[in-house]
């Protein structure tokens, strides 16, 4: 029972932080130090805090399919939305930088970068990142107000944005890219959902990556822990994101950045008194 609990908070704190902008990874690394399955393989958790993340993006394609689906019905005859298509394009694009350095270096990757100290940093710089943009940007004229005026070069640039969440956890997967498009004069709006879409293609694959490296023998505790976690972390999620979607209509970014800040410096003071 012990375990299921803790998938159940898993998931609550997944669905709460994958799409506001401080790190799910970073929470969940830092949660494992006080919820530790117990009776479950080694490399367990390594997969499980990817994979659970699969049931916030199952939010988005409910919340956005409209958005995002491609084949419609009119008159009885399917037909593809071409402005859709152009935007998996241009998602794709941005996908590219990070699969690169996953297939690569995950292993690196998770030995040496992925740890609490490394968390904690993050959680401040990016924090304060957050702060220092969202001043800048302050009252400036956004250059692009609707997803599809985003072009391959936007494209480009948020993707090696994210690279940085690849490599750094506590960076924030949709911190990193919501920081990338609002130095390039992307809105607010749009940045938060440009980052959803790229989370489908990245979590599925990253997910895919985490499942093969782990193999598909799961006991059946692991595989209830994995399921009930994906379960809360979408139910969760479709109420995060349409609060952070209303939330950044009036409110800028940088109690985000606050947020990450004083966490990150209790997570510090913390390392250091053990």
């Amino acid at each position: 029972m012990r375990n299921i609990l803790y998938a159940v908070i898993y998931g609550l704190i997944e669905g709460i932080t994958e799409w506001l902008p401080i790190s799910s990874t970073g929470h969940l690394i830092l949660a494992e130090n006080f919820f530790k399955f117990e009776g479950l393989s080694e490399n367990f958790f390594d997969m499980f805090d990817v994979v659970i993340q699969l049931g916030a993006i199952l939010a988005v394609v409910v919340l956005y399919f409209k958005n995002i689906w491609p084949v419609k019905i009119k008159e009885r005859k399917t037909v593809f939305d071409k402005k859709i298509l152009i935007l998996w394009c241009k998602i794709l694009v941005s996908c590219v930088p990070a699969a690169i350095i996953g297939l690569l270096f995950d292993d690196i990757l998770n030995k040496y970068l992925y740890n609490s100290w490394v968390v904690a940093t993050m959680l401040i710089l990016v924090g304060i990142a957050f702060i220092i943009i969202e001043n800048n940007q302050k009252n400036k004229k956004k250059r692009v107000e609707d997803i599809t005026k985003l072009t391959y070069r936007d494209a480009i640039i948020i993707g090696l944005f994210q690279v940085i969440a690849a490599v750094f956890p506590g960076t924030s997967r949709s911190g990193a890219t919501i920081i990338g498009a609002l130095l390039i004069g992307i809105s607010r709006t749009v940045a938060a959902e440009y980052t959803f879409y790229l989370a489908i293609p990245v979590m599925f694959g990253a997910s895919l990556l985490k499942v093969l490296k782990f193999g598909l023998n799961f006991t059946s505790m692991e595989l209830a822990v994995l399921v009930i976690g994906m379960i809360i972390a979408f139910v969760v999620s479709m109420f995060i994101i349409k609060f952070l979607m209303n939330y950044i209509k009036k409110h800028d970014f940088k109690v985000f950045g606050w947020y990450r800040i004083i966490l990150g410096i209790i997570v510090l003071v913390f390392l250091g008194i053990i």
